[in-house]
Protein backbone atom coordinates (compact mmCIF):
# COMPACT_ATOMS: atom_id res chain seq x y z
CA UNK A 1 0.00 0.00 0.00
CA UNK A 2 2.46 2.21 0.85
CA UNK A 3 4.58 1.68 -2.58
CA UNK A 4 1.22 2.16 -4.57
CA UNK A 5 1.03 5.70 -2.57
CA UNK A 6 4.60 6.61 -3.33
CA UNK A 7 3.90 5.68 -7.04
CA UNK A 8 0.72 7.58 -7.03
CA UNK A 9 2.64 10.71 -6.00
CA UNK A 10 5.37 10.22 -8.20
CA UNK A 11 2.88 10.42 -11.00
CA UNK A 12 1.21 13.35 -10.02
CA UNK A 13 4.64 15.01 -9.89
CA UNK A 14 6.12 13.67 -12.73
CA UNK A 15 2.50 15.02 -14.69
CA UNK A 16 2.49 18.52 -12.95
CA UNK A 17 6.59 19.17 -14.72
CA UNK A 18 4.86 20.18 -17.97
CA UNK A 19 2.21 22.92 -16.64
CA UNK A 20 5.22 24.27 -14.56
CA UNK A 21 7.11 24.61 -17.50
CA UNK A 22 4.45 25.51 -19.23
CA UNK A 23 3.49 28.24 -16.86
CA UNK A 24 6.64 29.60 -16.45
CA UNK A 25 7.13 29.91 -20.30
CA UNK A 26 3.87 31.82 -20.75
CA UNK A 27 4.45 33.59 -17.95
CA UNK A 28 7.97 34.82 -19.13
CA UNK A 29 6.55 35.03 -22.56
CA UNK A 30 4.02 37.73 -21.10
CA UNK A 31 6.45 39.47 -19.16
CA UNK A 32 9.00 40.11 -22.05
CA UNK A 33 6.20 40.86 -24.82
CA UNK A 34 5.01 43.16 -21.80
CA UNK A 35 8.56 45.12 -22.16
CA UNK A 36 8.66 45.00 -25.53
CA UNK A 37 5.81 47.20 -25.77
CA UNK A 38 7.10 49.27 -22.75
CA UNK A 39 10.22 49.74 -25.35
CA UNK A 40 7.74 50.53 -28.05
CA UNK A 41 5.77 53.48 -26.62
CA UNK A 42 9.43 55.22 -25.27
CA UNK A 43 9.52 58.22 -27.27
CA UNK A 44 12.17 58.97 -29.10
CA UNK A 45 14.26 62.91 -29.52
CA UNK A 46 16.89 64.10 -31.28
CA UNK A 47 19.24 66.36 -31.05
CA UNK A 48 22.00 68.26 -33.41
CA UNK A 49 24.16 70.55 -31.99
CA UNK A 50 26.31 73.51 -34.13
CA UNK A 51 29.35 71.83 -32.63
CA UNK A 52 29.84 69.97 -29.24
CA UNK A 53 33.20 71.82 -29.30
CA UNK A 54 31.73 74.06 -26.51
CA UNK A 55 31.12 72.36 -22.92
CA UNK A 56 28.30 75.02 -23.02
CA UNK A 57 26.11 72.72 -25.25
CA UNK A 58 27.80 69.56 -23.15
CA UNK A 59 25.63 71.48 -20.20
CA UNK A 60 22.52 71.70 -22.50
CA UNK A 61 22.87 68.08 -23.78
CA UNK A 62 23.15 66.69 -20.58
CA UNK A 63 20.00 68.66 -18.70
CA UNK A 64 18.21 67.18 -21.88
CA UNK A 65 18.71 63.57 -21.52
CA UNK A 66 18.55 64.15 -17.74
CA UNK A 67 14.66 64.86 -18.31
CA UNK A 68 14.15 62.70 -21.40
CA UNK A 69 15.51 59.87 -19.29
CA UNK A 70 13.30 60.64 -16.00
CA UNK A 71 10.40 59.72 -18.40
CA UNK A 72 11.87 56.91 -19.42
CA UNK A 73 12.02 58.00 -23.03
CA UNK A 74 15.58 58.27 -25.71
CA UNK A 75 17.34 61.14 -26.81
CA UNK A 76 19.93 60.42 -29.50
CA UNK A 77 22.51 63.30 -30.09
CA UNK A 78 24.59 64.92 -33.04
CA UNK A 79 27.28 67.28 -33.83
CA UNK A 80 27.08 69.21 -37.18
CA UNK A 81 30.89 70.20 -36.61
CA UNK A 82 29.67 73.69 -38.04
CA UNK A 83 28.73 72.10 -41.04
CA UNK A 84 25.04 73.02 -42.52
CA UNK A 85 25.42 70.29 -44.82
CA UNK A 86 26.18 67.39 -42.29
CA UNK A 87 23.76 68.97 -40.07
CA UNK A 88 20.77 68.33 -42.32
CA UNK A 89 22.10 64.81 -43.55
CA UNK A 90 22.60 64.27 -39.34
CA UNK A 91 18.32 65.59 -39.25
CA UNK A 92 17.07 63.51 -41.85
CA UNK A 93 18.48 60.53 -40.03
CA UNK A 94 16.95 60.79 -36.91
CA UNK A 95 14.08 61.39 -38.56
CA UNK A 96 14.12 58.43 -40.39
CA UNK A 97 14.86 56.71 -37.35
CA UNK A 98 11.40 57.77 -35.96
CA UNK A 99 12.01 60.41 -33.70
CA UNK A 100 9.35 62.08 -32.35
CA UNK A 101 11.19 65.89 -31.22
CA UNK A 102 14.24 67.42 -32.67
CA UNK A 103 16.11 69.74 -30.59
CA UNK A 104 18.12 72.22 -32.84
CA UNK A 105 20.92 74.42 -32.69
CA UNK A 106 21.44 75.40 -35.82
CA UNK A 107 24.89 75.80 -37.57
CA UNK A 108 23.64 78.58 -40.49
CA UNK A 109 19.94 80.35 -38.97
CA UNK A 110 19.43 81.44 -42.81
CA UNK A 111 20.68 77.96 -44.54
CA UNK A 112 18.84 75.34 -42.53
CA UNK A 113 15.61 76.10 -44.15
CA UNK A 114 15.78 72.83 -46.28
CA UNK A 115 16.43 70.89 -42.27
CA UNK A 116 13.38 72.48 -41.08
CA UNK A 117 11.29 71.73 -44.19
CA UNK A 118 11.86 68.11 -43.86
CA UNK A 119 11.19 67.96 -40.31
CA UNK A 120 7.40 69.79 -40.93
CA UNK A 121 7.30 67.23 -43.76
CA UNK A 122 7.39 64.42 -41.31
CA UNK A 123 5.62 66.61 -38.57
CA UNK A 124 8.52 66.42 -36.29
CA UNK A 125 8.17 69.53 -34.08
CA UNK A 126 11.03 71.24 -33.90
CA UNK A 127 12.44 72.58 -30.54
CA UNK A 128 15.31 75.69 -31.59
CA UNK A 129 17.75 76.18 -28.92
CA UNK A 130 20.43 78.82 -28.18
CA UNK A 131 19.83 80.18 -31.23
CA UNK A 132 16.90 81.38 -33.78
CA UNK A 133 16.52 80.48 -37.12
CA UNK A 134 15.17 82.65 -39.51
CA UNK A 135 12.06 80.69 -40.90
CA UNK A 136 10.44 80.18 -37.14
CA UNK A 137 7.46 78.51 -38.55
CA UNK A 138 8.79 75.69 -39.23
CA UNK A 139 9.77 75.74 -34.94
CA UNK A 140 7.33 74.84 -32.03
CA UNK A 141 9.03 76.31 -29.65
CA UNK A 142 12.47 78.90 -29.30
CA UNK A 143 14.57 78.94 -26.23
CA UNK A 144 17.76 81.35 -26.27
CA UNK A 145 19.64 83.69 -24.06
CA UNK A 146 18.42 87.39 -24.72
CA UNK A 147 21.39 87.85 -26.59
CA UNK A 148 20.54 91.28 -28.01
CA UNK A 149 20.53 92.35 -24.43
CA UNK A 150 23.85 90.50 -23.62
CA UNK A 151 25.64 93.10 -26.18
CA UNK A 152 23.91 96.10 -25.39
CA UNK A 153 24.96 95.15 -21.24
CA UNK A 154 28.70 94.31 -22.47
CA UNK A 155 28.29 97.88 -24.10
CA UNK A 156 27.32 99.73 -21.24
CA UNK A 157 29.65 98.42 -19.14
CA UNK A 158 32.16 99.81 -21.67
CA UNK A 159 30.85 103.26 -21.87
CA UNK A 160 30.54 103.20 -17.90
CA UNK A 161 34.40 102.91 -17.47
CA UNK A 162 36.00 104.00 -20.57
CA UNK A 163 36.23 107.25 -21.95
CA UNK A 164 36.76 106.19 -25.91
CA UNK A 165 38.56 103.82 -27.86
CA UNK A 166 39.39 100.99 -30.78
CA UNK A 167 37.27 98.33 -30.73
CA UNK A 168 38.01 94.56 -32.59
CA UNK A 169 34.71 92.60 -33.02
CA UNK A 170 35.14 88.96 -33.05
CA UNK A 171 32.18 87.39 -34.30
CA UNK A 172 29.58 84.31 -36.09
CA UNK A 173 27.52 85.86 -38.31
CA UNK A 174 26.17 82.55 -39.21
CA UNK A 175 24.75 81.64 -35.94
CA UNK A 176 21.92 84.23 -34.91
CA UNK A 177 22.76 84.51 -31.26
CA UNK A 178 25.75 85.66 -32.44
CA UNK A 179 24.90 88.34 -34.53
CA UNK A 180 22.53 89.72 -32.08
CA UNK A 181 25.00 90.02 -29.38
CA UNK A 182 27.31 91.75 -31.88
CA UNK A 183 24.05 93.81 -32.59
CA UNK A 184 23.24 94.79 -29.49
CA UNK A 185 27.05 96.03 -28.64
CA UNK A 186 26.81 98.04 -31.86
CA UNK A 187 23.55 99.54 -31.95
CA UNK A 188 24.59 101.00 -28.08
CA UNK A 189 27.37 102.53 -29.01
CA UNK A 190 26.22 104.43 -31.39
CA UNK A 191 26.28 108.31 -31.62
CA UNK A 192 29.64 107.89 -28.73
CA UNK A 193 31.88 108.93 -31.27
CA UNK A 194 35.30 108.43 -28.64
CA UNK A 195 34.68 104.64 -29.82
CA UNK A 196 35.57 103.42 -33.10
CA UNK A 197 35.22 99.88 -34.45
CA UNK A 198 38.20 99.16 -36.51
CA UNK A 199 38.07 95.63 -37.38
CA UNK A 200 35.88 92.51 -37.32
CA UNK A 201 36.65 89.16 -37.88
CA UNK A 202 34.70 85.66 -38.10
CA UNK A 203 35.91 82.99 -35.68
CA UNK A 204 33.03 80.97 -35.85
CA UNK A 205 32.89 81.43 -32.00
CA UNK A 206 36.15 78.87 -31.62
CA UNK A 207 38.76 79.54 -29.68
CA UNK A 208 40.92 77.82 -32.08
CA UNK A 209 39.58 79.54 -34.68
CA UNK A 210 39.58 83.11 -32.79
CA UNK A 211 43.52 83.08 -31.25
CA UNK A 212 44.90 82.81 -34.95
CA UNK A 213 42.31 85.91 -35.91
CA UNK A 214 43.26 87.69 -32.99
CA UNK A 215 47.00 87.16 -33.76
CA UNK A 216 46.84 88.62 -37.25
CA UNK A 217 44.72 91.62 -36.02
CA UNK A 218 47.03 92.59 -32.86
CA UNK A 219 49.98 92.37 -35.98
CA UNK A 220 47.68 94.90 -37.91
CA UNK A 221 46.88 97.34 -35.02
CA UNK A 222 48.84 98.55 -32.42
CA UNK A 223 46.48 100.91 -30.55
CA UNK A 224 43.58 98.02 -29.81
CA UNK A 225 41.59 99.12 -26.55
CA UNK A 226 38.58 96.91 -26.77
CA UNK A 227 37.85 93.05 -27.75
CA UNK A 228 34.05 92.30 -28.03
CA UNK A 229 33.62 88.58 -28.49
CA UNK A 230 30.76 86.61 -29.09
CA UNK A 231 30.93 84.33 -27.01
CA UNK A 232 33.66 82.95 -24.16
CA UNK A 233 35.34 80.66 -26.46
CA UNK A 234 36.26 83.29 -28.92
CA UNK A 235 37.16 85.63 -25.82
CA UNK A 236 39.23 83.35 -24.47
CA UNK A 237 41.39 82.46 -27.90
CA UNK A 238 41.85 86.65 -28.23
CA UNK A 239 43.01 86.29 -24.54
CA UNK A 240 45.98 84.37 -25.40
CA UNK A 241 47.03 85.99 -28.07
CA UNK A 242 46.90 88.91 -26.37
CA UNK A 243 49.07 87.22 -23.50
CA UNK A 244 51.14 85.55 -25.73
CA UNK A 245 52.14 89.56 -27.35
CA UNK A 246 52.05 91.05 -24.19
CA UNK A 247 49.32 93.23 -24.49
CA UNK A 248 46.63 91.54 -22.43
CA UNK A 249 46.64 93.74 -19.53
CA UNK A 250 46.26 96.99 -21.84
CA UNK A 251 43.16 95.65 -23.56
CA UNK A 252 39.47 95.23 -21.95
CA UNK A 253 37.81 91.88 -23.03
CA UNK A 254 34.06 90.81 -23.25
CA UNK A 255 32.57 88.30 -24.12
CA UNK A 256 28.92 86.09 -23.46
CA UNK A 257 28.40 82.73 -21.74
CA UNK A 258 29.64 82.78 -17.86
CA UNK A 259 32.11 79.90 -18.54
CA UNK A 260 34.14 78.71 -15.71
CA UNK A 261 37.28 79.44 -17.10
CA UNK A 262 36.34 83.11 -17.80
CA UNK A 263 35.08 83.64 -14.46
CA UNK A 264 38.77 83.09 -13.21
CA UNK A 265 39.86 85.50 -15.78
CA UNK A 266 37.96 87.86 -14.37
CA UNK A 267 38.84 87.52 -10.90
CA UNK A 268 42.53 87.17 -12.23
CA UNK A 269 41.84 90.71 -13.68
CA UNK A 270 42.79 89.36 -16.99
CA UNK A 271 39.03 89.97 -18.76
CA UNK A 272 36.47 92.74 -18.47
CA UNK A 273 33.17 90.87 -18.21
CA UNK A 274 31.31 88.32 -19.46
CA UNK A 275 27.45 88.49 -19.94
CA UNK A 276 26.44 85.03 -18.36
CA UNK A 277 23.89 82.69 -19.29
CA UNK A 278 22.19 79.32 -18.21
CA UNK A 279 22.70 76.63 -20.26
CA UNK A 280 21.36 74.47 -17.21
CA UNK A 281 18.02 76.67 -18.11
CA UNK A 282 17.85 76.39 -21.39
CA UNK A 283 18.23 72.86 -21.32
CA UNK A 284 15.63 71.90 -18.66
CA UNK A 285 13.19 74.77 -20.14
CA UNK A 286 13.87 72.64 -23.98
CA UNK A 287 12.75 69.15 -22.59
CA UNK A 288 9.83 70.70 -20.70
CA UNK A 289 8.61 72.17 -23.55
CA UNK A 290 8.86 68.96 -26.09
CA UNK A 291 6.46 67.42 -23.45
CA UNK A 292 4.46 70.18 -23.91
CA UNK A 293 4.63 70.35 -27.93
CA UNK A 294 3.79 66.57 -27.78
CA UNK A 295 0.77 67.00 -25.17
CA UNK A 296 -0.69 70.15 -27.41
CA UNK A 297 -0.03 72.24 -24.29
CA UNK A 298 2.72 74.13 -25.30
CA UNK A 299 1.59 77.84 -25.44
CA UNK A 300 4.51 79.77 -25.64
CA UNK A 301 6.37 80.29 -29.14
CA UNK A 302 9.82 81.91 -27.79
CA UNK A 303 10.88 81.84 -24.51
CA UNK A 304 14.08 84.26 -23.68
CA UNK A 305 15.97 83.99 -20.82
CA UNK A 306 18.03 87.30 -19.21
CA UNK A 307 21.66 87.31 -19.05
CA UNK A 308 23.50 88.52 -16.06
CA UNK A 309 26.89 90.84 -16.64
CA UNK A 310 29.78 89.30 -14.34
CA UNK A 311 32.30 91.90 -13.76
CA UNK A 312 35.02 91.94 -11.08
CA UNK A 313 33.08 93.50 -8.63
CA UNK A 314 30.15 90.87 -8.60
CA UNK A 315 31.62 87.89 -9.72
CA UNK A 316 31.92 86.99 -6.21
CA UNK A 317 27.98 86.65 -6.00
CA UNK A 318 28.14 84.20 -8.04
CA UNK A 319 29.55 80.43 -8.58
CA UNK A 320 33.01 80.71 -9.99
CA UNK A 321 33.69 77.09 -10.52
CA UNK A 322 30.61 75.79 -12.58
CA UNK A 323 28.21 77.25 -15.17
CA UNK A 324 25.11 79.41 -13.43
Amino acid sequence: MKKKYQRYIFIMIFAAIPAIIIGTQIKSFITADYSAKQFEHRKKFGAVYMTLNNPFYEIIDDEIRTQVEKNGDILQTRDAALDVSRQTQEIQELINDGIDVLFLNAVDWKKIRPALEIAYKAHVPVIAIDTNVQDDKYVACTIVSDNYAAGVKCAEHMLRHLSGGNIVLLQHSQAKSGADRIKGFTDTIKGHHTFKIIAKAECKGQLELAMPAMEKLLQKYEDIDVVMALNDPAAMGAMAALKNSGRLSTVNVYGVDGAPETKEMIVNGNMTATAAQSPHKIGKIAAQKAYEVLAGENKEKLVKLPTILLTRDNIGSYNIDGWD
